[in-house]
Order: C-alpha cells, then structure tokens, then sequence
C-alpha cells in the first residue's frame, strides 16, 4: 500500500508525506488570490468575509477581476475600493482596455487611485460575446501600451498575465513571449498566469522567460476545480489543456460537492508541491469567491493564520 502511495502518479501526491510535510513548516510559499466582483449587496459582503478570512494567511495581495464595458467595470472598481476600506492587505484592481478610449481607462484609473488602489493587473481584455478583438478607435491597442500609460499616471505596481500555453489569439509561444517583453518594458514587475493541471507548462515557459533575459516576476495561477463542467468551460475559453487523468479523478462526482472539494484539494496542492520542487516561492490563487479551498492549501502549503483588523473600524 505504501509503494501505491508513493507511485508517481499525475495528479496524486508523489512523494512520502514526511517529506513535503518537513519542506512546508520551512519557509512557506507567498500567496496571493484572485476574487470576481459579485453583482448584489449581500454577495458583496459575503466576499468581504471570505476577503476577511484569507487576509488572516498574509497574503501578498488580493485582485479584482474586470468586466468588459460599463456597468461591470464601474462594479469592479466599486468592489475592488471597498475591500481596500476593509482589509489592510493590498487589493490589485483588473483594468482592460478592451472597447474603450484611452480617457475613459485613463478615468477608472485614477478613480481606483483615489479610492486608496496602488496596484493594477493590466489586461487587454477578451471580447464580451466571443468575437475577434478589435482596438478601439481611440483606445490602448493592447496590455503593453496600458501598463506605459499607468506608469505615466501613477506609481502603480504593475501585473499583467502571461500563458503557460499560447493565448487562444496568439500564434504561438514566440508572439507570446514577445508580447510579455514589452509589457515587462513598459514597467510591470510582475507576471500571473492562466491556470494549468500539469507543471511541464509553467516550468517550459519560466525557461524560456529566464532564456530570453526577461527579467519579471513570474507567479503560477492555481484554480481548484469548483466542477468539470465549470472547468471545462474555463478551459475551453482560454486554451488550457484538461489531461485525461484530472477528468477520471472526478467521474461520479457531479452531485457531491464536498467529495468534489476534497479531490480538488488534494490535486491543487500535489501541483503546489511539484512546482515547490522546482524552486517555485509564490501561488496565484483563483478564488471563484470562495474561502475554503484556498484556506486548505495555504494549510497543506505551511501557511499560519494570523489575527487580523480591519483597515478601518
């Protein structure tokens, strides 16, 4: 039994427990997590209290996701605002520039400013219903001239994403890679990518980023599975691949949540240890607005809670 659970198998743990357990009460890794603006009151201050309970694990920031236009902008920045009048830790506000004039991101971005913000995760943006990305008229053309023009409005820390496999609009690793440079020149320190399942992706790309003498941050995002069909359906949007295996781990589990949050923990914190091994220091988590699994891999990777307050009685 003990061979079995030792076996390197994806997805499972593939080293004795005593091993990562004495690596975890070590320096434990650097977290960050990654939250979308709610649409009611009562989700807002149900997310407040999930913000609430993560800021106890001290992580590096927290961010707020960015709709595409209007009213879901406006939510974004109003949310992002609130969570900062509440918790001490950093909140990084997403901002794109898709379907927009420069005046117009230019304004959210100094509302967000004025609001107590001092960290953005610069995005170009994906098109609302799916099509084919177009700058606007009067617009940034792209996340690499946003970042240029916050550095120009403020001192804003700076993140952009970056791909551990091509961009569903790229034409390979070579424009991705490119295109990270000159976000990374025009001023943004660091890099948060689109989630994966296996570690090869992350690991072939911090090579080629080391390779290619750029010199960002380059953090992995982790999203546990909440279900396959929402999986899938991430995937599918962002051009990530879904091994076999991670399909299989969760076959007649679609009615039984907690099993399904127990299995997803599990896999999300062998991918957290594997990356360890490679002398990753920092996790990106994706939230989807809950608290527990991100409490459970902060546990499982050796992080302590501490008391907190709120930023503002």
């Amino acid at each position: 039994m003990m061979a079995e659970i030792d076996a390197v198998i994806p997805g499972m743990i593939s080293e004795p427990i005593s091993d990562w357990a004495a690596r975890s009460t070590g320096s434990p890794p650097g977290v960050s997590f990654e939250f979308f603006p709610p649409k009611t009151g009562q989700a807002t201050e149900n997310l407040i209290d999930v913000a609430m309970r993560l800021a106890r694990y001290t992580p590096e920031f927290m961010s707020m996701t960015y709709g595409a236009g209007g009213a879901a902008q406006e939510r974004t920045r109003v949310v992002a605002s609130a969570l900062q009048a509440r918790v001490a830790t950093p909140i990084a506000a997403h901002l794109t520039c898709v379907g927009a004039a420069r005046r117009e991101v230019d304004a959210v971005a100094e509302a967000l400013w004025q609001d107590g913000i001092r960290s953005i995760v610069a995005l170009r943006g994906d098109v609302p219903d799916g099509g084919a990305y177009i700058p606007h008229d009067e617009g940034y053309r792209d996340a690499a001239e946003l970042v240029a023009g916050l550095q120009q409005a403020h001192d804003f820390e700076i993140s952009v994403a970056a791909y551990p496999e091509p961009h569903p609009d790229s034409r390979g690793e070579k424009e991705d890679l490119a295109y990270l440079r000159r976000k990374w020149e025009a001023g943004a320190t660091r890099a948060l990518t689109q989630f994966f399942f296996e570690p090869e992706p992350f690991l072939r790309l911090r090579d080629r980023v080391a390779a290619a003498g750029i010199g960002i941050d380059l953090v992995p995002g982790i999203l546990p599975v909440g279900t396959m069909a929402q999986t899938r359906k991430f995937a599918t949007q962002c051009g990530t691949t879904l091994p076999p295996w991670l399909e299989s781990r969760f076959v007649g589990l679609d009615k039984d949540p907690v099993t399904t949050g127990m299995v997803s923990t599990a896999l999300a914190a062998s991918l957290c240890f594997e990356l360890q091994r490679e002398g990753v220091a920092d996790f990106h988590f994706y939230t989807l607005n809950r608290a527990e699994p991100s409490i459970a891999l902060c546990a499982l990777l050796g992080r302590v809670p501490v008391a907190v307050e709120e930023a503002h009685a």
